[in-house]
């Protein structure tokens, strides 16, 4: 079977960048912290509970990234899974339209890519604007830029820490992937039975969601986007809060 016959009932869902990893300069670099690593495989071996990542990195790079069994790893916010089974599951009917709207919109981020400081990751399903190593003014600018793409080619500009993500697609964000997992499981969600952890704009609108449905949102990060999350300084400081809500042991 490609999905667990009985429903869980708990779903764990977890951001890569920031939340289970920490941020680094090169994104090349990023990897589970190792204490992440083993709550992930302790959380993934309890009975009735199923356990997500959701980034919106490339699917195949998050899965490099990742070597946990029996996770659900959902790349491109959403649109793409790998589930534990190994079977793939892809949005087919929006992308046609992803790749009209790619056509329109990479060329002209092309203007930006000589700006020093700027690194412009292409991800698919959406492009993330590096900034962490440009001045105030260039930021300024190409913050100014991106603004001025939004209202001419319809696409949606999200923040994070050091970062500008562009969604081709506005429809395609951590909320549309949270309710797609959800569907996947049959898992109808009560109160209780949602967890989510994130520390940018694409996660806090699954936040959100997470929280009218009753269940729990982490912020990884200083300044939570939204209220009604718990905060958390760092991926560190997440994974002992996790444990204690999974009943898990807290190590060291």
């Amino acid at each position: 079977m490609s999905l667990p016959d009985a429903v869980p009932q708990r779903v764990w869902i977890f951001d890569f960048d920031g939340t289970l990893s920490p941020l680094v300069p090169d994104r090349g670099a990023a990897a589970l912290l190792p204490s992440a690593r083993a709550l992930l495989s302790d959380l993934a071996g309890l009975p009735q509970q199923a356990v997500a990542i959701l980034s919106s990195r490339r699917l195949d790079d998050l899965a490099a990234r990742v070597d946990v069994r029996g996770l659900y790893l959902g790349g491109g916010s959403g649109a793409e899974w790998l589930l534990p089974c190994g079977e793939r599951r892809t949005a087919d009917n929006k992308t046609q339209r992803l790749q009209h709207v790619r056509s329109a919109v990479m060329p002209e981020l092309d203007r930006i890519r000589g700006v020093t400081g700027i690194d412009v990751e292409d991800k698919n399903w959406s492009v993330a604007v590096h900034v962490r190593q440009a001045t105030p003014d260039a930021r300024s600018r190409v913050h100014a830029f991106l603004e001025a793409l939004i209202r001419t080619t319809g696409i949606r500009l999200l923040r994070g820490p050091e970062v500008f993500e562009i969604q081709f697609l506005p429809e395609i964000d951590k909320l549309f992937g949270a309710v797609v997992l959800c569907e996947m499981l049959r898992h109808v969600p009560v109160p209780g039975s949602l967890v989510y952890a994130g520390d940018d704009e694409n996660d806090a609108m699954a936040m959100e969601w997470v929280i009218r449905k009753g269940g729990v949102a982490l912020f990884v990060g200083r300044e939570p986007l939204i209220p009604g999350v718990r905060i958390l300084e760092g991926p560190s400081a997440l994974v002992p809060e996790v444990r204690r809500l999974a009943g898990l042991p807290v190590k060291g």
